[in-house]
């Protein structure tokens, strides 16, 4: 089960989406709200939380949960201070009951990864990819447009015809036309 604590948040946030299973993991922790008071309120037993960049409306409430829930920290960079594990492409991580592939998908972020799983048909794309084919910026420190689509490519590619939804980093989830959707936030990307 998915769940994004952030829906209905009104400040500036990224989404923080909370996956139940075996391992209970947070991907993203937001930023500007009680993400610990969310988790709380869901009796969540978090083991870990996966950070997929370091922009601070993902990671704003990083600490926060850490502190209260004593868990690691997974990220494609752990020399950055935050995290305790590191992430690389290629790599897997167990995300509620099923496992998910790393994609490094810089172009927003250099560390920015997006994650998959063939078996539950869902893409957390952060924020690579949003609903009706929106894409990330590019405009902030790291960030290039050419290799944002490079990446918005590599993750159409990855992705096979059991994709079922698009978890994204601000917005809602792609649960309709959902490689159609990729597709055109690549079109959208390379010519916008």
């Amino acid at each position: 089960m998915v769940e994004n604590l952030a829906a209905g948040v009104q400040s500036f946030t990224s989404n923080a989406f909370l996956v139940d299973g075996d391992r209970t993991v947070l991907v993203d922790a937001g930023a500007n709200f009680d993400a610990v008071a969310a988790l709380r309120d869901r009796d969540a037993d978090l083991d870990a939380v996966v950070v997929t960049h370091p922009h601070p409306d993902h990671v704003g409430n990083l600490d926060a949960v850490t502190d209260a829930f004593d868990v690691d920290v997974w990220a494609f960079d752990a020399g950055d201070g935050e995290s305790d594990h590191e992430l690389a492409d290629g790599d897997t991580v167990t995300l509620g009951d099923d496992d998910y592939e790393v994609l490094h998908t810089p172009g927003h972020h250099p560390d920015h990864v997006c994650l998959y799983s063939r078996d539950a048909g869902v893409l957390f794309s952060a924020d690579l990819v949003f609903a009706n084919g929106s894409f990330g910026r590019t405009d902030l420190a790291g960030g290039d447009r050419a290799t944002l689509v490079e990446s918005i490519d590599r993750v159409a590619d990855a992705v096979d015809d059991h994709l079922e939804v698009i978890h994204p980093g601000h917005g809602p989830s792609v649960t309709t036309d959902v490689r159609e959707n990729l597709q055109l936030a690549a079109r959208a990307a390379r010519f916008g």
